[in-house]
């Protein structure tokens, strides 16, 4: 499939989320991350990261919003990963969630295909995975997300360099008879320190439960580091 195709689709996001956002309430929240990559040959990579959600406002579209500082949740993640081809990647990993004095725990199955063009990057990843927490049926998970990353500068990032980044997710749920679809959009501004470090940060928008007529949305602000080891 041609980029045009990719990019539709990009566009079929954002146009959806507009059509359903301006009916639901609303959360507001912060969503800082840390991101440690480690190689360790012949293609493997492990991979541990740690996010935390900190909620700081919500209202709905027809007042003003109220402070609501509530923290959410802490989830630590790790990952293995294989390259497999030029541009592919298989990985597997675990999820360690801690929201109050439930814990929750996640598998987590992922395939990467990365397409290098000429003046940008698109990476398509589609993941399952499967959530077990106390007192509730499985949760299983299908997600489709479509990134893009171009350089401001030149045609590829390189050290001392911004760059954006713009994700469109497209995430299906499912829980004993219970179906919900959750979209995002997520663009991002990013500064390359140097080969091992990096920081993402912007918008985090998500929208979900619109197919039941009650949609719910949420605006984080993602800060993200990414280091190399």
């Amino acid at each position: 499939m041609n980029t045009r195709f990719w990019l539709l689709l990009l566009f079929f996001g954002i146009a959806l989320i507009q059509k359903n956002a301006a009916q639901s309430g609303y959360r507001i929240g912060l969503l800082p991350a840390v991101n440690i990559n480690k190689p360790i040959g012949r293609g493997w990579a492990v991979n541990f990261k740690y996010e935390l959600r900190q909620f700081v406002a919500e209202g709905d579209y027809s007042a003003s919003p109220e402070s609501a500082f509530e923290y959410d949740l802490s989830d630590f993640i790790f990952i293995a990963s294989k390259k497999v081809g030029l541009n592919n990647t298989i990985a597997g990993g675990y999820l360690f969630r801690l929201r109050g004095a439930t814990v929750t725990h996640r598998t987590i199955q992922q395939f990467t295909i990365v397409r290098k063009l000429n003046a940008f990057r698109l990476a398509h990843r589609i993941s399952t995975d499967q959530t077990f927490e106390p007192d509730n049926p499985v949760e299983y998970r299908l997600r489709y997300r479509l990134t893009t990353e171009l350089p401001l500068n030149g045609e590829s990032v390189d050290p001392g360099e911004w760059y954006v980044k713009i994700s469109n997710e497209y995430l299906n749920s499912l829980q004993e008879n219970s179906y919900d679809l959750e979209v995002r959009l997520i663009p991002l501004l990013g500064y390359e320190f140097n080969d091992n470090n990096k920081l993402e940060f912007g918008p985090d928008y998500r929208i979900s439960s619109f197919l039941e007529n009650s949609p719910r949305s949420v605006y984080w602000l993602s800060v993200n580091w990414f280091v190399k080891l």
